[in-house]
């Protein structure tokens, strides 16, 4: 049975460089399908598109805005083996896709990454936020999830048809990545990052990454995911900071009891208790809801047991 291969190509506005990535992808011969989503552009992205008299090339339309959008869509409608998920923006160097393929292919990996920081990232992307922004988020993830995913954010990934048809996406935006990334550390996906050549983009190829909007969008991601999969820490944490202002309030008042026999403040008395009782509520939530976690994740396993690549 032959071997599937489909490119993704999520487009917005990027008339100066579809071209050259659909241009690349053509040249690779083991390429079955190129899927090209234009999600909502107004420029000639989706004219250049549509001239290329190829069978290989699919074009596609996404009317919600939001990169994330364009990434469901595709991974919903379009069937394959491998998948590999590139940018428009011609930032990411083609000649790694057939080790991505491999990867997925022969050594039976869930997802490959594309990992521009390990390499030159920082050298070629001019727009300081943007580095800083990435290595935050690749500290945070590796913090909360006891990892050591070198770049959290990459555009080009591979993934095998098991990632792509059974993993859940919510994310709307610039955000996907992040939450790939996490779903397949928390789902235990088996992850290879493989070290690739970053190149800044052309002259006149603008970025659509917002660095504070969207930013805050990837930040908000990872604090949803970490409350969402790992509750026990995430409610102990909060727990712990309830238990601490208890406690500050709380000691004062024993050492002056231990020296006068009497509570002289009542009300810090009965706000150090409250906050002692939303410590100890706040630490059994983050039980109950660590136990419904593992309880979901051993139904995930049965589905993802009986799943058919």
């Amino acid at each position: 049975m032959d071997y599937k291969v489909a490119v993704l190509i999520p487009c917005f506005n990027e008339e100066k460089t579809i071209g050259k990535v659909i241009e690349d992808f053509l040249s690779l011969d083991f390429i079955d399908k190129i899927y090209v989503c234009d999600n909502n552009s107004t420029d000639n992205s989706s004219k250049i598109i549509k001239s290329f008299n190829n069978n290989k090339i699919v074009y596609l339309f996404e009317q919600r805005q939001g990169k994330g959008y364009a990434v469901k869509k595709m991974f919903q409608e379009i069937e394959a083996d491998c998948y590999i998920l590139i940018d428009a923006d011609d930032t990411y160097p083609i000649d790694s896709t057939s080790e991505m393929v491999d990867l997925i292919k022969n050594q039976n990996y869930d997802m490959v990454v594309g990992d521009r920081l390990s390499v030159n990232y920082h050298s070629q992307n001019k727009r300081m936020f943007h580095s800083f922004g990435n290595n935050l988020v690749k500290k945070l993830i590796n913090i909360l999830f006891k990892t050591n995913i070198k770049d959290t954010m990459s555009g080009f990934r591979a993934f095998n048809k098991k990632f792509v048809k059974a993993t859940p996406l919510l994310s709307s935006g610039f955000e996907i990545e992040t939450e790939m990334t996490i779903l397949a550390l928390d789902y235990n996906y088996k992850i290879k990052e493989i070290p690739i050549e970053y190149k800044n983009r052309m002259q006149g190829s603008i970025s659509k990454l917002n660095t504070f909007s969207d930013g805050i969008k990837v930040l908000k991601t990872i604090f949803i995911l970490f409350k969402d999969f790992k509750p026990f820490e995430f409610f102990s944490i909060i727990a712990l900071l309830f238990l601490a202002i208890s406690l500050m309030l709380f000691i004062p008042i024993l050492f002056e009891f231990l020296e006068t026999h009497l509570v002289l403040r009542f009300p810090t008395l009965i706000v150090s208790v409250c906050f002692a009782i939303f410590s100890l509520s706040t630490f059994n939530l983050g039980i109950i809801l660590s136990v419904l976690i593992k309880i979901f994740k051993r139904n995930r396993e049965l589905v993802l047991s009986n799943f058919k690549d």
